[in-house]
């Protein structure tokens, strides 16, 4: 699924006006027609809908990205963006400096996850319901993996914000059966979410949504962007970029960790994505650790998704690179909102 986009032809007619009434003899102001080719677009939104609308042809993609917030009533744009799958099936952020033909295909989920979800303004509680729309597809298609009592817990505060109170003459039987909580959903983890669901009386959906947050934030891999790679050896390990750092993952065990003020230098050349460390307590030298991606596109790919983490998580305000850190390839710089 993506978003499509079909090139129309308008015609355009610019009528030249006179203040004065034209004679027999005058001859009527020409009119000019230009075509504007313009693009239809069709985006698939968390919750599955498809939202349609048209762009200039040569529109870049923040234009479509405005367009989206504005009819989802998205304030928080920091946190969102839309995502496109490439020629390998892998997912990309459409580029909001570049046009959108150039990029495309799309889909509407979170950007980062922010680390202190309950931070967000509660002038605006469509962001809290798109980013736990997006935290509960990732847990039902089992990227966000979870024990049985999170499943339970996560599932009954989702049940609470969609359904409100449990009332027993309208909540009848296995009243959750038809809703999704986790990969391979039991009647054990349903009939535990149901108990847990008729101790929430009062609760409000904008409650239930926090508290969701609240605990799905304290899942491993909550916020954790993996990238597939080889290490030195070529052994298959995956790379985790989040809101602390560059993560380390093999058999899905975490066996490493670079903290963002840890790494000096960020760097990719054809499909090799490199990362400088600043020397330890007990170090002369500074060391560099190289990694393997599938290739040069999944290279680029990590290392803007890295750029984008370290600045948005560690600056206060944007601010230009240091000089050197960003390096090889791509003029690319991050200049959204941060978070401190």
């Amino acid at each position: 699924q993506g978003t499509e986009m079909e090139e129309k032809d308008y015609s355009e007619t610019d009528g030249l006006s006179d203040k004065t009434t034209p004679s027999k003899t005058q001859k009527s102001p020409q009119k000019t027609t230009k075509k504007v080719k313009s693009a239809l677009c069709r985006v698939t939104l968390l919750d599955a809908s498809e939202y349609e609308c048209e762009v200039e042809k040569h529109a870049r993609g923040q234009v479509l990205f405005d367009m989206v917030c504005e009819h989802l009533n998205l304030l928080e744009k920091d946190y969102f963006g839309l995502t496109f799958c490439d020629s390998d099936s892998q997912k990309n952020w459409l580029d909001p400096s570049k046009e959108i033909k150039k990029q495309i295909r799309s889909k509407c989920p979170r950007r980062v996850h922010p680390s202190h979800p309950n931070l967000l303004s509660p002038s605006v509680p469509f962001c809290r319901y798109y980013l736990c729309l997006q935290l509960r597809a990732d847990i039902i298609t089992g990227r966000l993996p979870c024990s049985f009592v999170t499943h339970a817990l996560l599932g009954s505060y989702a049940v609470q914000a969609e359904l409100g109170d449990y009332d027993a003459e309208e909540h009848v039987g296995n009243y959750v059966s038809e809703l999704r909580f986790a990969p391979n959903q039991t009647r054990e983890l349903e009939e535990r979410i149901m108990e847990l669901h008729k101790t929430y009386r009062g609760m409000t959906p904008g409650e239930a949504e926090i508290h969701f947050l609240e605990n799905a934030k304290k899942l491993s891999m909550y916020g954790v962007d993996l990238h597939h790679a080889k290490d030195s050896e070529g052994i298959d390990i995956m790379l985790g970029v989040c809101a602390n750092g560059l993560l380390i993952y093999r058999d899905r065990l975490r066996i490493n960790r670079f903290a963002w003020p840890k790494i000096l230098k960020i760097s990719y050349k054809r499909s090799n994505f490199y990362i400088k460390i600043r020397p330890g307590e007990y170090e002369q030298f500074e060391s560099t650790i190289g990694f393997k991606l599938p290739n040069h596109r999944s290279a680029k790919r990590l290392w803007k998704v890295c750029i984008e983490h370290h600045t948005f998580f560690r600056l206060v305000s944007p601010e230009p690179p240091p000089k050197g850190f960003l390096v090889m390839g791509s003029k690319f710089r991050y200049s959204g909102r941060t978070q401190a």
